[in-house]
């Protein structure tokens, strides 16, 4: 299968969804699953893949053994690239449309200890903020949804960065409305491949910079 787009009914798919999250609508349209949303995206992932390396495409039922809310399934498709770095090129459909990301999603504690202390040295922080000002100009933006509403410790409210050392993530994003008509033409895998190259220049810099945890692999409930 080539990709030439998103199936628009991938977004209504998930509307559905939301307002059914059961395994008995899930399996009465399941067809319409493999057909109209896994099928484009495992076609886009085999694009993608020639350049930027190997693909995981994540399966739609949720973990639900430690969580409250037991709807089975997600109410999202996305894959995400396997990166030796821990650095990685992710994409999100949803009903409210497409999400292309990157970076160290959840890093540990000794990754955000060297960030920090790069963004408190003002020698090098400006290489990271040119960084992100490239980011920016490909239409990304810093991932602060979780950030901390104070500073962390050792640091002042008043840091000249205060807005960098809070981050919990160092992730970039840009996201796109499911009305954008390029999501459902031909166009769209030119523009996310381009896109994931913008990834690219901040997957480096925090390869670079940042590096990989050296920390010992967490294990039970509550591992990644």
């Amino acid at each position: 299968m080539t990709f030439a787009g998103f199936d628009s009914d991938a977004f209504a798919f998930y509307d559905e969804l939301e307002a059914h999250n059961t395994r008995e609508w899930w399996l009465a349209h399941k067809s319409r699953y493999d057909e109209h949303v896994r099928g484009p995206v495992a076609a886009l992932v085999d694009e993608l893949g020639a350049e930027f390396g190997a693909i995981k495409i994540f399966r739609p039922n949720r973990d639900v053994r430690f969580s409250a809310d037991k709807s089975p399934y997600k109410t999202q498709v996305s894959f995400v690239t396997q990166s030796t770095t821990g650095a990685a090129h992710y994409l999100q459909l949803s009903s409210e449309g497409v999400m292309i990301a990157g970076g160290y999603y959840q890093p540990a504690s000794d990754q955000l200890g060297r960030f920090r202390a790069l963004v408190d040295d003002n020698r090098l922080a400006g290489d990271l903020e040119a960084t992100l000002e490239e980011a920016g100009e490909g239409g990304f933006e810093v991932f602060d949804s979780d950030a901390l509403v104070t500073a962390p410790r050792g640091f002042s409210v008043d840091h000249p960065r205060i807005d960098l050392l809070r981050l919990r993530n160092l992730a970039i994003r840009r996201t796109h409305r499911r009305d954008e008509e390029w999501l459902t033409q031909p166009v769209a895998l030119e523009r996310i491949r381009q896109a994931w190259r913008t990834v690219s220049i901040w997957n480096e810099w925090l390869a670079e910079n940042v590096g990989p945890s050296v920390n010992p692999p967490r294990s039970g409930p509550g591992a990644r």
